[in-house]
């Protein structure tokens, strides 16, 4: 009976921690979760004023958005968000949240930024779990190697020329890391022929 008896206040007391621990764990995630998303909206609107200065627009960029969805050019089966800037109502550049999905590690979030004229504001990385001191070269404080990006566009490179030096391409690669470099051109090049095919409907 003794050893019943045991069992049972030991099963009690498993529960009792097992409530307890998933009380704090609720707790602690629901008085942290604003600040969790206070910390990204300013993380991605320190992003957006580097890609596109704040005096060339006067909307709410960050709230003035809409989902488009096309994995083949946009690297994902799931909705992306466009985000666009106005200035007195007229189109002056959107950021889309593309993705290069075949990076070495997998998924590679980007931000990028186009003008009107379909000119690359600039890109940059948001996401990656590239391998460190390899492919994480494409973290702007790592190295300036993403920020090359800015002012290209379909034809400046031309079709060849988007792709790495490797592959007969105008941008570098990384000493050991490829593949990370060869993803990031190649969605930044899609992402700019869907702003193409789409640009009237991206600012409606």
């Amino acid at each position: 009976m003794n050893i019943v008896r045991n069992m049972i206040i030991s099963a009690i007391v498993l529960a009792l921690f097992a409530i307890a621990g998933t009380f704090f764990v609720t707790y602690t995630y629901d008085n942290t979760i604003d600040k969790i998303n206070e910390n990204k909206r300013l993380a991605l609107l320190k992003a957006f004023h580097v890609l596109i200065s704040p005096e060339t627009h006067d909307n709410d960029i960050f709230n003035d958005i809409i989902k488009i969805q096309n994995k083949s050019l946009l690297g994902s089966k799931n909705p992306v968000t466009v985000y666009r800037a106005r200035k007195e109502n007229k189109p002056v550049a959107v950021i889309i949240s593309s993705i290069a999905p075949d990076g070495y590690n997998g998924n590679i979030e980007l931000l990028v930024a186009i003008n009107y004229d379909g000119d690359l504001a600039g890109v940059r990385v948001v996401g990656h779990k590239e391998t460190p001191g390899l492919g994480d070269a494409i973290d702007e404080n790592r190295s300036d190697w993403i920020t090359k990006f800015a002012l290209k566009s379909l034809t400046n490179p031309d079709k060849k020329g988007w792709a790495v030096k490797r592959d007969g391409g105008e941008f570098d690669q990384f000493t050991g890391a490829t593949i990370t470099p060869r993803a990031i051109v190649k969605a930044v090049y899609n992402t700019l022929r869907y702003y193409k095919e789409h640009r009237d409907t991206l600012y409606e």
